[in-house]
């Protein structure tokens, strides 16, 4: 006699289903990988100044510059980091700081006292992002050309408008946030400042439409315009906020320095690009993250602390930054490989 079939029963639990992970939580392990792994290369290098100069390194002094030094930076690299998640390059942000900073500091900038100077900073950094997004967005320009030619222009104004000099700033309120008394609890302004800026850029990327729609862009274009969205606004507005922190970080600069001068920003395109990618942001777009970009800066500015410290040669702190950028990218196409 054959036996009789049970009907399959709702109740049992599905081995497989639970066996399965949550594409989610692989993604969230990763991500915890890759910020431990930057914890822990921070942490190495911390040691690393405590033995080789543990009076001067490990200072408060010092510790209080690594962080300042490091806010500047920050802020043109959390504007980058949403930059790189579209798929798009900005190599113009050292120019528009040194811009920024220059049209800021001018005398007659100067007149309209404390909120002529950030406002004109500030204007001047969403004028030159605009630019680029409308030729980008707009003009079909490839990224990497449209931001070179606003490095170069923008260079070029701001050595016509200083005529190679120092424009000092006399405005005293602006002067005062860059001296020790206006540190709260021992941490200066420009730290508050950063960590501000990075809250704000953390809960727009991961928290809101406008950051999912940054990384759908930069995941698949096309794709992401099929579905309604409009891709050609999208860069736009990325690049608009690109410039406004720019011009947040030359009024920064203006305040840690007491001055705007032609060179500011020299080279910040390189370090934000390279901070970045080091943090886990994917050069071609798709996948960025604010915390890893912010542990990057700290690892590079840590760096060129401990070399200067030691009086190394900066030729030797490039290479070693030339090395950290090829491995990250080397980490990166092997991950992008194996997932």
């Amino acid at each position: 006699m054959t036996q009789p079939v049970s009907p399959p029963r709702d109740d049992i639990p599905k081995l497989s289903s639970q066996a399965e992970p949550s594409p989610w939580r692989a993604v969230v392990a990763r991500a915890d990988v890759r910020t431990l792994s930057l914890l822990g290369v921070l942490a190495a290098l911390i040691l690393i100044g405590g033995i080789t100069k543990p009076d001067e390194f490990l200072d408060t002094r010092n510790l209080q510059l690594v962080l300042t030094q490091a806010s500047v930076i920050g802020v043109v690299t959390v504007g980058m980091t949403f930059v790189i998640t579209s798929g798009g390059i900005d190599l113009s942000v050292g120019a528009i700081v040194a811009l920024a900073s220059v049209w800021a500091t001018t005398v007659a900038t100067q007149d309209f006292g404390f909120m002529g100077v950030l406002f004109t900073a500030v204007l001047v950094g969403v004028g030159c992002g605009l630019v680029n997004g409308v030729l980008i967005a707009y003009g079909a320009m490839v990224p990497f050309i449209a931001t070179l030619a606003m490095l170069a222009s923008a260079r070029g104004l701001a050595l016509q408008i200083t005529d190679g000099n120092t424009q000092v700033v006399t405005i005293d309120g602006i002067l005062d946030l860059g001296e020790r008394d206006s540190y709260i609890l021992g941490i200066p302004p420009l730290v508050l400042m950063f960590a501000f800026v990075t809250i704000i850029g953390w809960l727009v990327l991961n928290r809101t439409t406008f950051g999912r729609r940054t990384v759908a862009v930069g995941g698949n274009a096309e794709a992401t315009r099929l579905a309604g969205i409009d891709v050609r606004r999208q860069r736009l507005y990325l690049y608009l906020l690109s410039g406004l922190c720019c011009g947040i970080a030359a009024f920064m600069l203006i305040i840690l320095s007491g001055s705007g001068q032609n060179t500011n920003g020299n080279l910040y395109e390189l370090d934000a690009i390279a901070a970045a990618i080091i943090g886990g942001t994917l050069l071609s777009g798709g996948r960025g993250t604010i915390v890893g970009s912010v542990l990057g800066v700290l690892i590079f500015t840590t760096i060129t602390n401990i070399f200067a410290l030691n009086n190394l040669q900066s030729d030797v702190q490039q290479i070693a930054k030339g090395a950290i950028i090829v491995a990250a990218v080397l980490v990166q196409r092997r991950t992008a490989n194996t997932t």
